[in-house]
């Protein structure tokens, strides 16, 4: 401290004029009355029984249940983060990182259990106007203040050839570096590329995509140099508001990537008004040869439709660890792509793939502490180890790390709806898709959390908005016979037959079958499902029975969803009791779904002690019950 406020005098001067200002400043304050200091000659340290601070305030409300005192406290503090405004260098700065995190954590335990008691005693005002304030505070109900900036994908004219994709190094760069700006919001490269290739005009996607700005750049790599241009674009008007152009040597887009980033963060700052701050650079590699195939795998990892394009994903990223074992980011990458192989290629190791996926995670934490992504991968993997409680726990680090990162957003909420908590789940999922407006797969999420709250026109649009972005309609046909539109919902169910052998996968270890033989089992399975016919229900439901008895992996999702949307309450229990993984780990989000004949799992007597065993109660107890259940019944 002494350093920081003289910093020109030499350490023992610095020091002694400290204590000299502290001895001065307790003296005054205690002709006030005020004995709050104790300084000694190694130490400063306050009174706590003397001092009082908002913050206190604030949990002493929510420990004591006075919500109401908590609500008016959160509308108060909106907007204002905890210990802000303090810049006393970097070790500082990261401790303050790391309590804001803690006590964020330890607010919303706090509130969740005062909203559950507020709920179970059916005071729904209260409980909704606490609800309201916090979600206004911890940031979830702000993003929509934020301009909204896309990064199109870069072109690259390479006259030596080669697989060094120094175009998608610069989007990634520029997309993390940016997305810690405060008041900017950067939209998934997902729902980016979606658009870009398509014929609208930069305005029309500015709609789409809900944002305000892009920026567009190229990369001309030749043997002496690279030039790398960038400009900034008024979505509305489609005029250039900034650009930027650097041309060095090869290795400075390496030795110099902070810089890159820099650039465009001053230059968008001025253009758009924003304040100057961003995440810490990342723990990249001075590899080439590993970031080219860091830049491979990752490519290839989002290409879930290709055939091999996942196993070869997981290959180039081995092969950059083995060049650089330290590269925190491609550790996660590599997570990343062991939860692909697991969910879209028809494998039986699917836990110990997903194992894998969280010794790479725990690897790339120790390497850099930041990596938010990597705890929303460890969430995924302590739900295949009965441990919700310990899955929430990580989803929510990962959100405090990364809360601009909307599959980090999108894993928090998918958390809370697997845990029946779907009130809280839905300005999350709301948040991934302005985050990510563009990808599919939010969709499903949003179209589930409408079903389990009753808002049936709501689910039914959103399955519509996923089907339109190419997936498969499953969830949207669900969604229709829950709204009595049987045949059309058949319908629905029945024309995902197209997708089969490219989204969706034949079970591990079965068959190959005839195109008719195929139709005849989608058909059956939409008149079970969607048809709203006891009769073709339960023709179904022995159907998915001897599947269960006969395939290699007797918890597939072809297996778990079914039982679950059809009521089959024994078998649905029966699956996640013996296996959860992160293939069929969906299905439970559709546990809460109030509707006939989906409802009889949560209604079955046994379903209480499922819950025990799976580790739901133990979730619940921490951190609060579900919205169906507001109180322990047992």
């Amino acid at each position: 401290m002494s350093k920081l406020i003289w910093e020109s005098r030499f350490k023992p001067q610095a020091r002694a004029s400290l204590r000299q200002c502290l001895h001065d400043l307790k003296r005054e304050l205690q002709r006030s009355g005020l004995d709050i200091l104790e300084v000694s000659n190694t130490q400063l340290a306050v009174n706590p029984d003397l001092i009082d601070t908002d913050l206190h305030v604030l949990e002493t409300a929510l420990s004591e249940s006075d919500d109401e005192r908590a609500t008016q406290l959160l509308l108060e503090l909106a907007g204002k983060p905890l210990l802000a405004n303090i810049d006393l260098g970097d070790a500082l700065d990261k401790w303050l990182t790391t309590q804001r995190g803690q006590v964020e954590n330890r607010l919303r335990m706090s509130a969740q259990r005062l909203l559950s008691t507020l709920r179970a005693g059916g005071l729904n005002e209260r409980h909704d106007a606490l609800e309201q304030a916090w979600q206004g505070w911890s940031g979830v109900s702000r993003l929509r203040q934020r301009s909204g900036l896309a990064i199109l994908p870069f072109k690259q004219i390479d006259e030596l050839g080669g697989d060094l994709l120094l175009a998608d190094a610069v989007v990634e760069e520029l997309s993390s570096r940016l997305g810690g700006l405060n008041g900017l919001a950067v939209v998934g490269q997902t729902s980016v590329a979606a658009l870009a290739s398509s014929a609208l005009t930069l305005p029309e996607m500015a709609e789409k995509l809900g944002v305000t700005h892009f920026i567009e750049g190229a990369i001309h790599r030749s043997a002496g140099s690279v030039k790398l241009t960038m400009r900034l674009i008024e979505g509305a008007s489609d005029k250039q508001i900034w650009s930027d152009q650097i041309n060095e040597p090869e290795a400075y887009f390496f030795d110099q990537r902070k810089l890159i980033g820099e650039n465009a963060i001053a230059g968008l700052s001025q253009a758009m008004g924003l304040k100057q701050n961003s995440r810490p650079v990342r723990t990249m590699t001075s590899s080439r040869e590993a970031y080219a195939l860091y830049l491979q795998g990752r490519t290839l990892t989002q290409r879930i439709a290709l055939e091999g394009a996942l196993p070869k994903a997981v290959e180039l990223l081995e092969r950059a660890l083995k060049i650089d074992p330290d590269f925190a980011e491609c550790w996660t990458a590599l997570a990343e792509a062991h939860i692909h192989v697991a969910v879209y290629t028809p494998c039986l190791e699917r836990v110990a793939l997903s194992e894998k996926a969280a010794a790479c995670a725990r690897r790339a934490l120790d390497l850099d502490p930041n990596q938010g992504y990597a705890y929303a991968i460890l969430s995924i993997h302590e739900w295949t180890c009965f441990n919700p409680a310990g899955a929430l726990e990580y989803a929510l680090e990962a959100y405090r790390l990364e809360p601009n990162n909307a599959d980090v957003t999108l894993r928090l909420g998918s958390s809370l709806l697997y845990l029946g908590r779907t009130r809280e789940a839905l300005p999350y999922v709301e948040a991934a898709i302005e985050q990510d407006p563009a990808y599919g797969r939010n969709y499903v999420m949003l179209c589930v959390a409408h079903l389990n709250l009753g808002n049936l026109e709501a689910a039914v649009r959103a399955g519509q908005s996923m089907v339109d972005l190419g997936i498969p309609g499953v969830y949207l046909g669900v969604a229709q016979a829950a709204a009595g539109d049987h045949e059309t919902a058949v319908e629905t169910y029945y024309e995902t037959r197209r997708y089969v052998g490219t989204i969706i996968m034949s079970p591990p270890g079965a068959a190959d079958i005839s195109d008719e033989a195929r139709d005849f089992y989608l058909k059956t399975a939409a008149e079970g499902i969607c048809g709203g016919d006891e009769e073709a229900r339960q023709t179904y439901c022995n159907l998915i029975e001897m599947l269960h008895q006969t395939l290699l992996d007797p918890y597939d999702q072809t297996v778990a969803w079914p039982a679950v949307w059809m009521g089959h309450s024994e078998l649905a229990m029966k699956v996640y009791r013996e296996q959860i993984h992160p293939a069929n780990m969906p299905g439970l989000m559709s546990l809460w779904t109030e509707i006939d004949p989906i409802c009889r799992t949560l209604q079955h007597p046994d379903f209480m002690a499922f819950a025990e065993d799976i580790g739901m109660v133990e979730a619940w107890e921490k951190y609060g019950w579900p919205d169906l259940i507001p109180s322990d019944p047992r």
